[in-house]
């Protein structure tokens, strides 16, 4: 019980501390006298508690403090309107205040927030500095919004504040509403569930309430209610009663920090010398100050004819500011277009028109979409167009089709399924009448169509018949694994049209060869024997209009290795084979498929193969050219060849030495200087050139090799270090 003594102490500490003693602002305690009151801490009704500690507590302070007592809640159940200024305020008070409180009886519901409210208007808050102290215990009952109640205040007020202390109150709800209200009004909020933190909070409530800084005002007009913020062209002005604090500042929108106080500010438009003016007050908090000045709207033309073809081109002429961005559009009713120009294409531009006839309006538009600043009516007029369908129209091929119409931009002619939005070929109106088209492979039902891009809309069909066509390919006697024969065929011969082998009863192409080049054609056979068929297919979809099944036979090869084979030798080959596109007689290392070298066997037989560089045991095989398959063979093994180097004992830098030396002589061969231990030459000098060859070292003195390189693959086979001093 002392602390709560001490608690309701403290409330007294914040009325009298609320400001300086010589501007000491008057000051309404705000008791819950709701229902929930009667609820008990340490066994007492907080109603009780309240009644014996305001006593104790009106004692201790000065007569001369101005205070009051507003009670909600104690006089009728479930009314929001049970609020009422027991006490107004005022000095010597104290008698009346303790005896309203002794005779409250808790009842109603919690309409805390009006009871602020009524009690800030009771201290006339929007002229005067006003302090509003609020003890509740419970969730406000009656107003939806306690933080929009209380913002209102702090903005219209001049120095409102209201501090808030929760009396034994554990509802989430109504703390967060108990804490909004006082810090939308720049006030203190304590939560206490016994007499101890009571005392602690109300303790804190009660310290000094110094001067608030500056708080930061920003404004901004707009061009029109609910317009667009004003960016520039504008000159602000700002007063404080008769004091000018700011005048003629031209920005597009202004800042100031200024202390509390009423103030006016005014803004001027120069584009048309428009004004506006708002008077504000300033609290605790950062405001905005939203000035609406009349809408602007820049005179502007329009000059266009009154009607006009769907889908075309029409001149108009117009005045207007053509500021960056702004537009000439064509709209039906309500915002925004169907097509625009910008203005910055002069003052006669192209509009296009809409693709449906109708009654249409021709407009002036700022950039930003927002005003209009011109209209005029125009009625589009239906546009007249035809396709004519040939008499012959056989899957698949290309047909003409005369066809009229505007011949507008990205037109075209279009043949579709009937239903379809789409199409399933066409080609543009620009190439001329009649247009070439291409039919589907699939026979059927479709539709020639013209099509303005715009849109894209259909203003002409005809109905068109594609019917099936036929093919047929007539396989030769001989077969042979990767042999290249000659077919005959026979079929509509559309666009990419083509002949090919595929496997058994699959479309996947092996080899091909277009209808367009006649009849036969030629196509290489698969390199493996097997099931293979023959087919005509559609370039269009290649979907497959003839198949003949063809057996393709297996076919040998053999190889006849030389006897001499010195590395980096050209040999002869003879070879026996099929000989097809492409096959070739190669030499590969033992066992593996990696060519070295090779001869296509359309030179004949034998052909010339160079041997390896290097010793060692090889294969001369048999390729297939058509899947670099191997028909045949035949090991080898590669001798090497006698080489050897010599020179003066005595070698200078530059000098130009006699090699005598040993070896194969193959064209091309060379005896070269080398880096010590490396592959780069220096210098050189060709075998053929004789024995001893001559050969010019190195500008440069140091450790050298002398080598022999063989022709094939360039490659070292024989090397000799050397010293040049």
């Amino acid at each position: 019980m002392r602390k709560l003594r001490t608690f309701f102490f403290c409330i007294a500490a914040a009325m009298a501390t609320a400001a300086p003693a010589q501007e000491a602002p008057r000051a309404i305690l705000v008791l819950d006298g709701s229902g929930s009151m009667w609820g008990q801490i340490d066994g007492k009704a907080k109603i009780t508690i309240a009644q014996e500690v305001v006593g104790e507590l009106l004692d201790s302070l000065p007569e001369t403090q101005a205070l009051g007592l507003t009670v909600y809640g104690h006089r009728r159940k479930g009314d929001c309107s049970d609020i009422e200024t027991l006490v107004a305020p005022a000095a010597g008070t104290h008698d009346a205040i303790i005896a309203a409180v002794n005779g409250i009886k808790p009842k109603g519901k919690t309409p805390m927030t009006d009871a602020v409210r009524q009690a800030a208007e009771a201290l006339r808050y929007t002229e005067e500095k006003a302090t509003v102290i609020l003890v509740s215990d419970g969730i406000e009952t009656c107003n939806p919004d306690p933080c929009a109640a209380a913002r209102v205040l702090e903005e219209t007020g001049v120095d409102f504040t209201a501090h808030v202390i929760g009396f034994d109150t554990t509802d989430p709800e109504a703390l967060k509403q108990m804490k909004c209200l006082a810090e939308e009004t720049g006030g203190s909020f304590r939560s206490a569930s016994n007499a101890a933190e009571l005392g602690a909070a109300l303790a804190i409530v009660a310290e000094p309430v110094l001067e608030p800084d500056p708080v930061t005002v920003s404004f901004l007009a707009t061009d029109g209610k609910n317009g667009p913020r004003i960016a520039d062209g504008l000159i602000w002005s700002l007063f404080e009663g008769d004091s000018t604090l700011l005048e003629g500042e031209a920005v597009g929108s202004l800042s100031r920090d200024l202390p509390r106080g009423e103030y006016r500010v005014s803004v001027l438009r120069l584009v048309d010398e428009a004004t506006e003016e708002a008077v504000f007050g300033v609290g605790e908090v950062n405001k905005q100050v939203v000035l609406e000045l009349p809408e602007f709207r820049p005179g502007a033309t329009i000059d266009a004819p009154g009607t006009a073809i769907a889908g075309d081109m029409l001149p108009v002429r117009w005045t207007g500011p053509n500021a960056e961005g702004d537009y000439i559009s064509i709209s039906k009713t309500g915002n925004g277009y169907l097509f625009h120009t910008y203005t910055r294409e002069g003052p006669l531009l192209d509009l296009q028109m809409p693709p449906q006839p109708g009654i249409y309006e021709i407009r002036y538009v700022l950039k930003d979409g927002s005003k209009v600043l011109a209209r005029a009516p125009i009625e589009v007029t239906p546009v007249t167009a035809s396709v004519t369908a040939p008499e012959i129209a056989a899957a698949g091929s290309i047909v003409e089709v005369p066809w009229t119409g505007p011949d507008y931009e990205g037109d075209y002619v279009a043949v579709s399924i009937p239903k379809d939005k789409g199409y399933e070929f066409y080609t543009q109106t620009r190439h001329g009448s009649p247009a070439q088209v291409t039919l589907p492979a699939e026979p059927g039902t479709y539709e020639l169509r013209y099509v303005m891009k715009n849109g894209p809309t259909i203003v002409a069909r005809t109905p068109l018949t594609v019917t099936a066509v036929t093919a047929g390919v007539i396989a030769p006697a001989d077969l042979t694994a990767g042999a290249t024969v000659d077919i005959d065929w026979s079929g509509p011969n559309n666009r990419n049209d083509r002949v090919a082998v595929v496997p058994r009863g699959e479309d996947k192409q092996m080899d091909y060869a277009y209808t367009r080049d006649g009849t036969p054609v030629e196509v290489d056979l698969p390199a493996k024997p097997g099931e293979y068929d023959l087919v005509y297919i559609v370039g269009q979809d290649r979907s497959i209009l003839a198949r003949v099944p063809i057996t393709v036979t297996a076919v040998t090869a053999s190889i006849t290795a030389p006897a001499d084979l010195a590395a980096g030798a050209t040999v002869d080959v003879d070879w026996s084979g099929p000989n097809n596109r492409n096959d070739r007689v190669a030499i590969v290392p033992r066992g593996e498929d990696k060519q070295m070298d090779y001869a296509y066997t359309r030179d004949g037989t034998p052909v010339e193969v160079d041997l390896p560089a290097k010793p060692g045991e090889y294969d001369l095989v048999y390729i297939v050219g058509q899947d670099r398959s191997i028909l045949a063979r035949v090991p080898i093994t590669v001798t090497a060849v006698k080489i050897s180097l010599s020179v003066p004992d005595e070698l200078s830098i530059g000098a130009t030495v006699p090699v005598d030396w040993d070896g194969p002589d193959y064209p091309s061969d060379r005896i070269a200087v080398m880096e010590r231990g490396k592959n780069k030459r220096l210098t050189y000098v060709y075998t053929r050139n004789g024995n001893p060859a001559m050969l010019a070292l190195p500008e440069t003195a140091g450790d050298y090799d002398l080598v022999y390189v063989m022709r094939v693959g360039n490659t070292v086979v024989h090397r000799v270090p050397i010293t040049i001093r």
